[in-house]
């Protein structure tokens, strides 16, 4: 009769299943915590956006009106060095305006509410728009280049500068850290780069509601609440 190999051991072969065991505990063990960790970084945000969610819970009173619909900043948040370019095709970012408080919008001349919302922010540009503050509305048409740039000729909208994106990455950037869910999208983001507040959709940005609520955010040390 032909001879049968012996069967193993129970206890060897439960060894190896044992050290796999261990192994993938560990890696799990590994995971969560280090899971746990970065969720805990991520619910803290940037500790160097602090003073923004400080100043975002100081404006909040002034939220109302014309500007009712802004979220303001609850989490240290700071923004993505968003890539665009201006009206010579020169490279730009957003941390071009360290120092300054800045009032980031997108729009495009297929959004119809940011076509209505446009004069509004030229005419903030005209009243507020200075070394210490400045509107940067990114177009974010991806055809037609010249379509956005006639569209600011025609409606005589000469206060705010051009810049544009023609790929859009701008939103994708901002949709990637939640704060770009439709358009128009505007953010105001402090000297340091960080978000005070946002809105989805647009809003008169002409209004004393709007003047008051960044002339408090540009001069906070001096602004009364």
């Amino acid at each position: 009769m032909p001879e049968h190999p012996s069967p193993r051991p129970a206890a060897t072969r439960r060894i190896p299943f044992a050290i796999g065991a261990v192994l993938i505990g560990a890696v799990i063990g590994f995971a969560a915590v280090h899971g746990i960790d970065g969720l805990r970084r991520s619910a803290a945000g940037d500790a160097a956006c602090r003073p923004a969610v400080d100043l975002a819970r100081k404006l909040a009173p002034l939220a109302q009106g014309e500007v009712a619909a802004l979220t303001m900043a609850t989490v240290p948040l700071r923004l993505p060095d968003l890539a665009f370019t201006d009206a010579g095709g020169k490279p730009r970012k957003l941390s071009d305006w360290h120092g300054r408080t800045v009032l980031l919008n997108l729009w495009a001349t297929w959004c119809v509410p940011c076509r209505k919302e446009m004069p509004a922010l030229d005419r903030l540009q005209t009243r507020l728009g200075g070394a210490d503050f400045e509107v940067v509305a990114v177009n974010i048409d991806t055809r037609d280049p010249e379509k956005p740039r006639n569209f600011l000729k025609e409606a005589n909208l000469t206060r705010l500068s051009y810049f544009s994106d023609p790929k859009a990455v701008v939103f994708q950037d901002l949709k990637a850290v939640g704060r770009a869910l439709g358009m128009p999208t505007s953010v105001l983001v402090d000297g340091d780069g960080c978000e005070i507040a946002t809105i989805a959709g647009p809003a008169d940005w002409a209004s004393d509601d709007a003047i008051k609520l960044i002339t408090a955010a540009m001069k906070p040390a001096t602004a009364e609440f």
